[in-house]
């Protein structure tokens, strides 16, 4: 086993030097409403090329994009910047991104309340169980959380700490950030959305409970008079950053602000307007990072090394996973898992306040037991988790399952099928051992011995003689 964790590292190490950049690939696509606006959002892109990304640059009605050759896919992630068309064109219909999807493929869509979202894209957000305002620009403002150094009186600038880590949740961003609350992102100009039901949502940056969202023409109007502006949604309703993960771990992310991604506002000086807030540079940077890291698979990618399962009693013998168990059999289950992050493997340590769990079923679990790190079995890029329980006493095929579908991870479904068979005749336990055993011992004897006795008597008593003559009739 050991021979096979050394070649399962070293074919790990190979990989990591090939892709060194994103599990998924370094193929992305940069799609802009004109090429020349790639100059507001350089020093973004710059990072994104420094970090070994392959950049092409594409228009929305471009007909040399293309997100598939040959039935495979053209690229491995795709950012989508604001545009003023009404479509993306026919290489980039709703279908087709749904399907880059379902191919493993990566997407960022940046929005912006200057812009009007893509029918494209409300139909693809649409599908994912995201919705956007009616109008698909609705501006999100706050009239306590917002920059004083920009158009102060729109109070459009809304700036909120950096997100801080939830128990339970790997947290994407710096966990001293947000604890020392001095670094402010900064969101201009945000187009506000909600979310629904789907389990594969999850919020990374939510809106202040003093914002809203309205439109601005909608809100002239009911001032002269007109048509009603309608709220679509306020506080932590609205939503400025998700993300989604499908159960093929390809990953989407709604950026409600794209300036938020521009040269502008990457170091630009912003403050408060609490008395006494002083002006700090924006977390923007290292938030845009951060972001694009999870979503093009650099983070949060957690990688099964190897499984193994054996017997853990005594005289057994050492076999690694065997197809077939006996019934109270003590088990051991140990896995091998390694976590991503940037250009390594390392070990994969689950969040405070999470939990590993291994679950032995048939229909239904027998045992839902935590998996326990093994720091003794630790290497530099893997983290080794072990459980040992005694088997059911019911034979049939049975499942080894880690079923660990968390946010900003991965999902785990791993399952092993082994049988499971009833005791052979000479591994009973012997009942005369046993001696509580001894007055069913005894009742039994009593019976056989009392049956024999009864054969006996039946067998050698003699019968009776016959009566002589009968009585005669009359």
């Amino acid at each position: 086993m050991k021979l096979l964790a050394s070649a399962v590292s070293l074919l790990a190490a190979v990989i990591s030097a090939v892709q060194a950049v994103s599990v998924s690939g370094p193929r992305l696509l940069a799609v802009l409403d004109d090429l020349a606006d790639k100059e507001a959002y350089s020093t973004f892109l710059g990072d994104l090329e420094s970090r070994g990304f392959s950049l092409t640059y594409e228009t929305a009605k471009s007909s040399s994009v293309s997100l598939f050759r040959l039935g495979e896919r053209a690229y491995d992630h795709v950012i989508f910047f604001p545009t003023k068309a009404k479509g993306l064109g026919p290489n980039l219909t709703p279908q087709l991104l749904v399907q880059f999807l379902n191919s493993e493929g990566n997407i960022l869509v940046a929005l912006s309340s200057n812009n009007a979202a893509s029918s494209s894209i409300v139909s693809l957000l649409s599908e994912l169980d995201i919705s956007l305002p009616t109008d698909r620009t609705g501006l999100v403002v706050d009239h306590f959380n917002y920059d004083t150094t920009a158009a102060a009186d729109l109070h459009d600038v809304l700036l909120l700490p950096v997100p801080a880590a939830r128990e339970g949740v790997k947290s994407l961003f710096d966990t001293e950030a947000s604890a020392s609350g001095e670094q402010l992102l900064a969101f201009p100009h945000t187009t506000g959305h909600t979310l629904g039901d789907s389990p594969f949502l999850a919020p990374i940056v939510s809106a202040p409970r003093t914002a809203y969202s309205y439109n601005p023409k909608e809100q002239a109007d009911a001032v002269a008079g007109g048509a009603d502006g309608d709220l679509f949604a306020s506080g932590a309703q609205l939503k400025l950053v998700s993300g989604l993960q499908a159960r093929n771990s390809a990953r989407f992310v709604l950026l409600g602000s794209a300036e938020l991604l521009s040269n502008t506002w990457f170091d630009a000086k912003v403050q408060l307007p609490a008395a006494g807030a002083k002006a700090v540079t924006t977390y923007n940077r290292e938030f845009a990072r951060r972001l694009t890291g999870w979503t093009f698979q650099e983070t949060g990618v957690v990688r099964v090394n190897w499984i193994e399962h054996h017997l853990n009693e005594k005289g057994a013998s050492n076999e690694s996973n065997p197809e077939i168990y006996r019934v109270k059999n003590d088990v051991t289950y140990t896995v091998s898992l390694s976590e991503h992050s940037w250009d390594k493997w390392t070990p994969f340590v689950v969040p405070a306040g999470d939990e590993l769990q291994l679950e032995f079923s048939m229909l239904s679990p027998f045992h839902r037991l935590p998996l326990k790190a093994v720091p003794a079995q630790s290497t530099d890029d893997a983290e080794v988790y072990t459980s040992s329980f005694m088997l059911p006493d019911q034979h049939g095929i049975f499942n080894f399952l880690i079923d660990y579908k968390r946010p900003f991870l991965t999902f785990l479904d791993e399952k092993i099928t082994v049988s499971v068979r009833h005791m052979a005749h000479d591994e009973w336990p012997r009942s005369y051992v046993i001696s509580g055993a001894w007055p069913w011992i005894t009742g039994i004897g009593a019976t056989v011995t009392g049956w024999l006795a009864f054969c006996a008597l039946w067998m050698y008593s003699k019968p009776t003689g016959q009566v002589a003559a009968s009585k005669k009739t009359q």
